[in-house]
């Protein structure tokens, strides 16, 4: 492993990629420290104080802890994640939109184009309900945690989080353009990442007040190792289908009369189902809690990290958008096309609709084998704040977010590596996916 990160630092590419990554990610946490205008920090404080294990507590988690200082980057990245969600779902829809997702390049760069105006629209709408919400909010013992409320503060405080929303985005297309790794994932990535110290020393804090024995932070570590293991395990899982290629005759040259296969993995859709689930069912609660009406206020409680609601309204968006990122991502007619015109089939399997069909079978049984592993992982901060009483941030959500970014921006170094002949970070072993 060391030695892997030695041989990255000796690819000039690579290193600047990676230097380029973590610079882009200084800057977003710089930001997470700068306040809007016009809100009382230390009201503000103690109110998050009071909601860390509410559905509040669960965003600021996602922000970074930017919506508990209420920084220029409150919003997070989560309104860009709902106009993806919004845009794909709307291909399906339109002709215009479908036709735009097959014209390669400059259909995809037409669809960031519309999710940029989706992610602005959504902010601004976020950012005016919050700063209403925010005006008839109190903080422990009545102080008020707007200082000037209007319609100034209301303004300043939409153009501030749609600004700080949009250079979030901007901040996110470079690092996936310009670093490594995905940037969109590796901002929430490091949003959760930087939460862990105040975490563990949460946990301390529990020990010494007598509020969490010994014996239950040890079954933690060990749970949450074990979670780490079978996320990587789950993560790197493959069905592997084994495709025969024909032998071929091209000019003097024989082709083809090899073995492979055709590798499909248990979770296809990695970290996206949970991320686009949370997003869905942030938004109509974030929403909620700042209204008045009474059984507004009810089904805000109902869907509150915790509730049954919540919990089974969640399962069903992961197993949802297992499926539906999966049918996004992969299209199993392409592959049984591209198959047939490189001379391969299935042994056993009739070439054409006959091979689309079969994977497709093969892929639906596996993604839902998927969709219930991402669903007993999302469930598990449900279950250790019921028996332990502990934060979110231990939670097999957060894990499976750092540990699924992690492996994909450490495969995406990998292949760097190999492509320039230098060893990866395993030895023994390599990374599924891994080429060469």
């Amino acid at each position: 492993m060391l030695s892997g990160f030695q041989n990255a630092s000796r690819v000039p590419e690579l290193r600047r990629r990676v230097i380029f990554a973590l610079a882009m990610l200084a800057v977003y946490r710089l930001g997470v420290h700068v306040p809007t205008p016009g809100i009382d920090r230390a009201a503000m404080a103690a109110f998050f104080e009071q909601q860390k294990n509410t559905l509040f507590g669960f965003l600021n988690l996602f922000s970074g802890g930017a919506l508990e200082q209420f920084s220029v980057f409150s919003l997070g990245i989560m309104p860009y994640i709902s106009a993806s969600i919004i845009l794909q779902l709307l291909t399906v829809v339109f002709p215009y939109l479908e036709r735009l997702s097959k014209e390669g390049e400059v259909g995809r760069r037409k669809i960031t184009q519309y999710t940029r105006y989706g992610t602005v629209v959504l902010s601004i709408i976020q950012g005016t309900m919050i700063a209403i919400g925010l005006e008839g909010t109190q903080g422990p013992g009545g102080t008020p945690l707007v200082l000037n409320p209007g319609l100034a503060f209301r303004f300043m405080t939409v153009v501030t989080l749609t600004s700080g929303t949009a250079f979030i985005m901007w901040l996110g297309e470079q690092i996936t353009e310009r670093g490594i790794g995905n940037g969109m994932s590796l901002i929430i990535f490091a949003g959760i990442v930087a939460r862990l110290p105040s975490a563990i020393w949460s946990t301390f804090e529990f020990m010494r007040n007598g509020e969490l024995g010994p014996l239950v932070a040890l079954v933690i570590l060990v749970l949450s190792v074990a979670i780490i293991g079978a996320i990587i395990f789950v993560e790197r899982g493959q069905r592997r289908i084994p495709v025969q290629y024909a032998k071929r005759v091209v000019g003097r040259r024989m082709y083809g009369g090899m073995t492979s296969h055709l590798p499909l993995k248990v979770n296809t859709a990695n970290v996206i189902p949970i991320i686009f689930a949370s997003s869905v069912l942030i938004f109509p609660a974030t929403m909620a809690q700042f209204a008045a009406n009474s059984w507004i206020q009810a089904i805000s409680g109902m869907l509150a990290p915790g509730q049954w609601l919540y919990e089974i309204a969640q399962i069903a968006l992961i197993i949802f958008f297992a499926f539906f990122y999966t049918a996004v991502v992969f299209n199993p007619s392409d592959v049984a096309e591209n198959m047939k015109k490189a001379g391969g089939y299935i042994p056993g399997i009739r070439p054409g609709q006959k091979t689309a069909e079969y994977i497709e079978k093969v892929l639906s049984r596996i993604t839902l084998s998927g969709a219930v592993y991402l669903c007993l992982i999302a469930l598990l901060p449900s279950l250790l704040v019921r028996q332990f009483n502990v934060p979110f941030y231990f939670g097999g959500t957060a894990l499976l977010i750092v540990v699924g970014v992690a492996l994909d921006t450490v495969a995406q170094m990998e292949t760097h590596l190999i492509s320039r002949n230098y060893e990866g970070f395993m030895k023994r072993g390599r990374l599924r996916g891994r080429k060469g």
